[in-house]
């Protein structure tokens, strides 16, 4: 995706790859599904990344205040409705201040992710290297390790998915085809490492695995930091940490998001998109497509005040959507490469290397496309089957119904594939 990036270093992203390196018969449906897809799954992560935050708010009330009631459906979704406004007012006053924030952020994610290991390595009693490296657990109950893992690596993915982030932004950096592809590396290579680091650590400081999934606080992280620390203070000094870094999350996924509308709109690909694509004169801003965002992310939340469930799909389509995006856009330059076909000259490259590279990521995307519609547990003829069921692929299927009916309807005639523009230029 690095690769495709510095050829084309757009705000459209996945999409505007499709249209260049698709078969031609295929540019014009193929790019305008992936569009839908993509802007799907960046638009319902914002709710989720609000989630995530509201939970870790109520999860450090819960572990000080062990007897208070704030975990009922309608509190969660107040909660995500507080994150979602800041969130947006973030971006809608203070948008100019977000690289400076960024920057400030980075530095607390480094030295967030130091405190974390020297508390850990430091206070607690470790468990045994043999039991973290050599003995597993089938948690989910499917009766086989191997599944049990391939499933379970939904969680751990989302928090890595995402890397065309910046290429929504492209438009507005400087020297894009080359600072996009090396920042989309780095960061990943860099969290990879963290994030392995981090894993193996907390593996050592979890005696009983049980016991901390089951925890009262819902937030296993709080539940580890106080049981090696038995300080209240200890665990919500960290837990804030981890709270503000996901609150500027989601406020880089709502740039991210309204960006990736906006471009889209921009071509055409929605209803109504002359609306959507006007830019703020003054504030150089997409702020019809941040507050259609910002709309649809209030709409989702809200479907917490009924169900956990469904908003738990919400969680796994942002995954399942955001996933077929990038498995469809290297697939089309994997198969530009199989055809000989030409590739724009571009300043970072893959080198050699970038068929093997291609062939790799395709067969892990298809896998973890795959498996983002399994549910955490085999149903098993369960009568209660519907709680524990992945809605997502319902929803991930039905926008995918919806953007077909439009295309036919009329979206054909109004969408305009990139790749045209490009050609006319």
């Amino acid at each position: 995706m690095a690769e495709m990036a510095s050829i084309a270093p757009t705000a459209g992203g996945q999409y505007h790859w499709v249209s260049e390196f698709a078969p031609e018969t295929f540019q014009k449906p193929l790019s305008f599904i992936v569009g839908w897809s993509c802007c799907l799954g960046w638009i319902a992560g914002i709710p989720a990344c609000a989630q995530i935050l509201a939970g870790l708010v109520q999860g450090m009330v819960i572990l000080v205040y062990p007897d208070a009631d704030v975990l009922r459906l309608w509190q969660t979704a107040l909660m995500i409705f507080a994150v979602l406004v800041l969130a947006f007012a973030f971006n809608l006053y203070l948008a100019k201040y977000l690289p400076l924030a960024e920057g400030v952020v980075l530095v607390l994610h480094v030295v967030g992710f130091l405190a974390f290991l020297i508390v850990m390595w430091a206070i607690t009693d470790h468990v045994d290297a043999k039991k973290v490296f050599t003995e597993f657990e089938d948690g989910g109950g499917w009766g086989n390790m191997g599944l049990s893992v391939l499933v379970g690596i939904g969680s751990p993915l989302w928090f890595f998915i995402g890397p065309d982030a910046g290429a929504h932004m492209s438009e507005e950096l400087k020297d894009a085809s080359l600072n996009l592809p090396r920042a989309m590396m780095w960061s990943m290579f860099f969290n990879g490492i963290m994030g392995i680091l981090t894993l193996i650590t907390f593996c050592f400081c979890i005696p009983d695995v049980s016991k901390v999934i089951d925890t009262p606080t819902e937030q296993p992280v709080l539940q580890v930091i106080y049981n090696i620390t038995g300080s209240y203070a200890a665990a919500c000094v960290l837990g804030s940490v981890l709270a503000v870094l996901t609150f500027f999350g989601t406020v880089t996924n709502i740039a991210a998001a309204s960006r990736q509308t906006w471009a889209f709109a921009r071509d055409h690909g929605f209803p109504f998109s002359k609306r959507i694509m006007k830019v703020h004169s003054r504030k150089q801003q997409p702020l019809n497509a941040l507050y259609l965002c910002a709309v649809v992310s209030f709409v989702l939340a809200a479907i917490n005040f009924g169900s956990y469930v469904a908003f738990d799909a919400i969680i796994s389509v942002s995954n399942a959507a955001l996933i077929f995006s990038y498995l469809i856009s290297v697939t089309c330059l994997r198969v530009k490469r199989l055809r000989n076909g030409h590739i724009p000259p571009h300043r970072w490259s893959l080198g050699r290397f970038g068929g093997v590279i291609n062939d790799i990521a395709i067969a892990f995307l298809l896998l973890s496309f795959v498996l983002s519609f399994f549910p955490e547990t085999p149903l098993n003829g369960d009568p209660e089957w519907a709680q524990d069921f992945n809605w997502s692929i319902i929803m991930f299927i039905g926008t995918c119904f919806l953007a077909l009916v439009y295309y036919w309807w009329g979206g054909r005639q109004k969408y305009v594939p990139p790749v045209r523009l490009v050609k006319n230029d």
